[in-house]
């Protein structure tokens, strides 16, 4: 059976998790966190005179020994293991411990061989032209792929918010993870890369900031397990909320509506712990509006950074941007998050107008800009999504770099991935 009458393998690979699964099924299979457990115990020993045979083996077996996922953050306590985390803040670090996750992603979790499937593989907006022909490298010669995409996260963010038959693919993309947060603008599927705005707060800072907060308040959780259990109260409790000091009144007039508790297990010695979350549940997604309260060596609060963006793009596609900003990744998914960006930004836009109106001397009325933020159902694994509807399209296949085209040109090709027709 021909590889092109196979579903496509889209695997999205983030800073905090990796999304996984087969083209045309609408969530993925796995979802995963991205680190690896590596068996270091081996490391820095020195060869004995005798039996070298034998320790080449153990060196092979500790070589094959590690874990990813669930299963690495397991082994985070043992000895013997050193958690890696081949990400950071979107860019691939560790290029050695990748191609393992990648190796236990296609045969321990998919469970596919990777020579009978094309490869749909994401990258971050801001990624070296280098990193995509290390990704060709190790997909062609390890894995022998018979065909490789390597599309940006942010276009299939974009085909993700549309699931009727046209796709709009000019929009403006807030894609917030675990580790970075990026503003794209995309025209006709191509983004407009000197617009691109990166905000060194994510997912993973939201998180160290509910550590912060319970531990300055004195709760009584566990050292070794406060940054989950923060990342838990993230995802569980927090919400955006309209007016910050409204919201410290309601919570001081009415704690027991407001206060929740968390009961949990010391992870170590299994002692049963509890905690109230207070402040902290509309304080932590305050960041990307009020960055300030988090810290001082960034504080544009994320309207101002998707305005700035906006401006700085071509005119004639600002009016469009606006009026479609799409929402991505699961630092996105707080109650109302897409209400406050929307009316901040609207603000913004309103107020802009009107000085120029003022400056006009009234003379000439603008024409009111439309600013929509879209969330959908989809939002949390976005770029996954819209990775399995474009791999699904026929014309994907003919956009993919072929083994036969690596092997003729070199991993160079991998550099340029076209938009094709189903993009457009």
């Amino acid at each position: 059976m021909d590889a092109t009458q196979r579903p496509a393998v889209v695997i999205d690979n983030g800073t905090g998790y990796t999304k996984m699964g087969f083209a045309g099924n609408v969530e993925p299979c796995f979802i995963i966190p991205t680190v690896v457990a590596l068996n270091e115990s081996f490391l820095g020993q020195s060869a004995p005179k005798a039996g070298t045979a034998a320790y080449h083996n153990a060196g092979v077996m500790a070589d094959l020994d590690f874990y990813i996922g669930e299963e690495a953050l397991a082994k985070q306590h043992s000895s013997a293991y050193t958690l890696s985390y081949p990400i950071r803040q979107g860019q691939i670090e560790n290029w050695d411990t990748m191609e393992r996750f990648w190796q236990q992603c296609l045969f321990n979790y998919l469970r596919c061989d990777p020579e009978d499937h094309y490869m749909l593989l994401t990258e971050s907006p801001l990624t070296a032209p280098e990193n995509r022909e290390y990704m060709g490298e190790i997909m062609f010669e390890t894995f022998n792929v018979p065909g490789l995409y390597i599309a940006t996260q942010a276009v299939l963010a974009l085909a993700a918010g549309y699931t009727t038959s046209k796709l709009e693919m000019t929009g403006l993309v807030v894609d917030a993870g675990d580790g970075m947060t990026h503003v794209v603008p995309v025209a006709d599927g191509y983004i407009i890369g000197s617009s691109i705005k990166s905000i060194p707060v994510a997912g993973r800072d939201l998180s160290n900031f509910v550590q912060q907060l319970m531990r300055e308040r004195g709760e009584p959780v566990p050292p070794e397990d406060s940054l989950d259990i923060a990342r838990r109260v993230k995802e569980m409790y927090c919400y955006t909320c309209a007016d910050i000091a409204k919201e410290f009144g309601k919570h001081d007039k009415e704690p027991a509506k407001y206060v929740k508790q968390w009961k949990g297990n010391n992870s170590k010695t299994g002692a049963p712990f509890s905690c109230d979350i207070g402040y902290e549940r509309f304080l932590a997604p305050e960041v990307f509006f009020s960055p300030e309260i988090y810290s001082s060596d960034f504080t544009t609060p994320l309207p101002e950074v998707v305005d700035n963006c906006i401006q700085s793009a071509p005119i004639d596609v600002r009016r469009a941007l606006y009026k479609n900003i799409v929402l991505s990744g699961g630092s996105t998914m707080f109650k109302d998050f897409q209400r406050r960006l929307q009316r901040d930004i609207k603000k913004r836009v309103d107020a802009r107008t009107s000085a120029s109106e003022k400056k006009s001397g009234g003379d000439h009325k603008s024409q009111a800009v439309e600013v929509n933020v879209v969330g959908h159902p989809m939002q949390r694994f976005a770029v996954w999504f819209g990775g399995s509807l474009l791999a699904s399209t026929p014309d994907f296949y003919n956009a993919c770099h072929t083994k036969a085209e690596y092997e003729e040109y070199g991993s160079s090709i991998c550099r340029l991935n076209p938009v094709f027709k189903g993009m457009l």
